[in-house]
């Protein structure tokens, strides 16, 4: 008499039934994006172009590479100097003296004092 092959089992995971035509499908979520609240700001006015006068950089700890300031008080050439533009505008330089503290600021128009420059570089608001 003829053997019957055993039927082999295998581990293929089963397969979920499909739904049929019968049954509806569940509802998908739709995701909508919403624009985002805008706040009204006052715009910032930005810095206008302005020309700007090449300046000769000066080393503090190399003496030939100084720019030629010196202090108005003292007269010695160990002094920081920077030129600067204010708040309002103004183009100034600054010169700070190593030697004796002294501060001089020089705009366009000659020296200001340190009353003008504080004026001059408040915040408008």
């Amino acid at each position: 008499m003829p053997t019957k092959a055993k039927p082999t089992t295998t581990n293929k995971p089963t397969r979920a039934a499909r739904p049929s035509a019968a049954e509806p499908e569940p509802p998908v979520a739709e995701v909508v994006a919403l624009p985002a609240p805008t706040v009204s700001r006052p715009r910032r006015r930005g810095r206008t172009a302005r020309p700007v006068l090449p300046v000769a950089l000066g080393s503090l700890t190399q003496p030939g590479a100084r720019s030629g300031d010196t202090c108005q008080r003292c007269g010695t050439e160990r002094v920081t100097s920077l030129a600067l533009v204010l708040t309002d505008g103004t183009p100034i330089r600054f010169t700070s003296c190593h030697g004796c503290e002294h501060r001089t600021w020089l705009g366009p128009d000659g020296p200001l004092d340190r009353a003008t420059v504080l004026e001059r570089t408040r915040k408008i608001r």
